[in-house]
Order: C-alpha cells, then sequence, then structure tokens
C-alpha cells in the first residue's frame, strides 16, 4: 500500500477514535465523507502511475473542494427553503474545517494580492494569470481564490 501524508492518517486516527468514542453521528459521518473522497483521489493518483499516497498537500485540496461542495450545497437547500439541511452541511463544514489551515480575511488577501503585484511588477489585466498562478503557489489551502481573483482584478483593472 502506497505511503499517505500526516493529514490523511490524523482523519483516519479521528475517525477510529471517535467510532470507540461513540462520538456525534455528524462527526463521524462527516470524517468517513473524508476519508472516503481522500481513497478515491488517492485510487485516482495510483491510475496516474504515482507511486507514493497523497501529500498532505493534495489531501486539503480535496477538503477543500469538499468545503465548497457543502458550501454551495448549503446556499441552494436554503434558497430552496430547506434550513434543516442547509443547517446540516454547515454543520459538515465545520468539522471539515477543523482539518484545514486558517483561511486568510479579506485584509489578509489585499496585502497578498498587493505583494504579489509588487514581486511580478503586474502592470494590467494581461498578468493577472501570473498573479494568480502567484498566489496559488504561495497560499494553497489559506486562501479563498475567487475572493483573489475579484481584487487582483480590482487592482490591475
Amino acid at each position: 500500500m502506497s505511503e499517505q501524508g500526516q493529514l490523511a492518517k490524523q482523519i483516519a486516527s479521528d475517525l477510529k477514535t471517535a467510532m470507540k468514542a461513540r462520538d456525534d453521528k455528524l462527526r463521524i459521518a462527516t470524517l468517513r465523507l473524508m476519508q472516503a473522497a481522500i481513497k478515491d483521489r488517492d485510487i485516482q493518483a495510483r491510475s496516474e502511475d504515482r507511486c507514493c499516497g497523497l501529500s498532505d498537500d493534495e489531501v486539503r485540496q480535496v477538503l477543500t473542494k469538499m468545503v465548497k461542495q457543502r458550501d454551495d450545497s448549503a446556499k441552494t437547500y436554503e434558497d430552496a427553503g430547506r434550513i434543516e439541511m442547509a443547517e446540516q452541511e454547515r454543520a459538515e463544514n465545520e468539522v471539515i474545517r477543523g482539518y484545514l489551515p486558517q483561511q486568510m480575511n479579506a485584509q489578509e488577501i489585499e496585502t497578498a494580492v498587493d505583494g504579489v503585484i509588487a514581486d511580478i511588477g503586474a502592470e494590467g489585466l494581461k498578468d493577472m494569470g501570473k498573479c494568480m498562478g502567484a498566489l496559488k503557489s504561495g497560499y494553497a489551502g489559506r486562501m479563498d481564490f475567487s475572493a483573489a481573483n475579484k481584487v487582483v482584478k480590482e487592482r490591475l483593472g
């Protein structure tokens, strides 16, 4: 079997502990969903002839995608008047976010964007791709890139 990163091992360990302690059902179910998503991504990586398990960064990408999916679902449920389902999605998100680094606030995003623009010497929207690439490599897992995209557009536009 391939070697996993520490984050995937931590999630598996926390699931075992939660099950033994007969923890909150929502927490156990969410940890199981997280583990299944990580396993699916690991299987996909192995089919791409990669020898090792997922790195912590790849696990964070899986978890970040899960958070975004739940945010979208919560909004959809809320719009449809299914408040209890929206609350469940948000509760699952709280469990998932516990395994992700602290997200940057709006001020921190603006500061990071200004720094990248200065470092690259970006002068217009033609440099937007370079800016976003630099932000993604430097702040993966910590930054909301859709918010960063808006700030970059404001600064370069």
